[in-house]
């Protein structure tokens, strides 16, 4: 009996959940040294590292001393016991139960085919920001015809979800099939109107199990109903967004630089501000979305943020195409994840001199 008692107690692992560190009050408490036996992969840091540089100098001058110290560290090793001898202190996030399982969900770019032109197939239009006057119209007012005739349809999709999907990632690429154009297009605004997300709508219909929700659970949903019962879920949501086509075909976070897939991570701003650095224990996932019991310890930069994204919650960005989709419907699941500084940003070059 006292055996089945506690395993009655237990803590669920299944999405990672490590339960390893002391209950902490903060989303960001001090720790004097980081304890990690993952296996370690920085190889992405320096690429999305060197695109904060070029692209913002503001950027630049807050964090390239902090670039350069973790640059050096991780050429001698990159143990994370080792940050503090190169001036560089850190912060462990709480998570949400307080015990360092930070959620770490997922997003990418799509790539949806357009045409010019609407037809008796591609008929859903893709609209840039309408000048609203008080409040713009609701999705359902929207997909009614509220927009038509002001000029500011920038193509036309044979797929309500595909935009729609594309809206939920703020972003994404088209394919214009008419012309062979591949263009990005960027987030150019909202309605105003709340965000409900569909996919909650469905667990609480009974339509899609908690457990099994996923993007790829939602599109296979799809495949299977008509045209009007796809239009009544969508307009559930009232929120709509709007896009804007860009010259570059760079995918931008709201620090305006181009994000690298599994290099950049959305955050909250109030706690992690634009061009920070995290150490990340991220979670591993097999084929069917299910943690394979494995995390890789590696470096990310805040450069985007998400209107989901508080506190304890990091959106990490997957990439484009069709497989980054994939992966990133998956994730819900939870790593540890530590605030890197630096401790003394004047010493730091003299201690790096020592150290040679």
């Amino acid at each position: 009996m006292m055996i089945l008692g506690l395993a009655g107690c237990a803590k669920p692992t299944d999405r990672g959940q490590q339960y390893l560190d002391g209950e902490f009050e903060q989303v960001l408490n001090p720790v004097p040294v980081i304890s990690s036996d993952k296996s370690r992969d920085f190889s992405q840091f320096s690429g999305q590292m060197v695109k904060v540089l070029e692209r913002s100098p503001s950027m630049a001058a807050q964090y390239e001393m902090l670039y350069q110290q973790l640059e050096q560290w991780i050429a001698q090793g990159g143990d994370p016991a080792a940050l503090g001898n190169f001036g560089i202190e850190a912060a462990q996030m709480g998570g949400g139960d307080g015990y360092g399982n930070v959620m770490f969900t997922g997003y990418f770019s799509p790539v949806i085919e357009l045409r010019h032109e609407p037809d008796p197939i591609f008929r859903y239009p893709v609209y840039a920001m309408p000048a609203c006057e008080q409040q713009c119209p609701t999705r359902a007012e929207i997909y009614a015809g509220a927009l038509e005739g002001q000029g500011l349809e920038l193509g036309y999709s044979a797929s309500m979800l595909d935009i729609f999907m594309m809206e939920v990632q703020g972003s994404g690429f088209v394919h214009f099939e008419d012309n062979d154009q591949l263009q990005y297009f960027a987030y150019n605004g909202k309605n105003g109107h709340p965000y409900v997300s569909i996919g909650k709508v469905l667990i609480e219909r009974d339509e899609v199990p908690r457990e099994k929700m996923s993007l790829k659970a939602i599109e296979d949903w799809v495949k299977q109903q008509d045209e009007d019962t796809v239009r009544e879920l969508l307009e559930q949501n009232p929120s709509y967004v709007f896009f804007q086509p860009q010259a570059s075909l760079d995918v931008m976070g709201t620090a305006g630089i181009p994000l690298q897939a599994h290099a950049s991570v959305a955050a909250d701003r109030d706690y992690l501000p634009m061009g920070s650095v995290l150490l990340a224990e991220v979670p591993q996932l097999d084929r069917d979305g299910n943690w394979n019991g494995q995390h890789v310890l590696k470096l990310l930069m805040a450069l985007d943020t998400g209107g989901a994204v508080k506190k304890n919650h990091l959106d990490l960005y997957h990439g484009m195409g069709t497989q980054a989709g994939v992966d990133a419907g998956h994730y819900k699941h939870f790593g540890r994840v530590w605030k890197l500084d630096l401790q003394h940003p004047a010493a730091a070059p003299q201690l790096l001199t020592a150290q040679e």
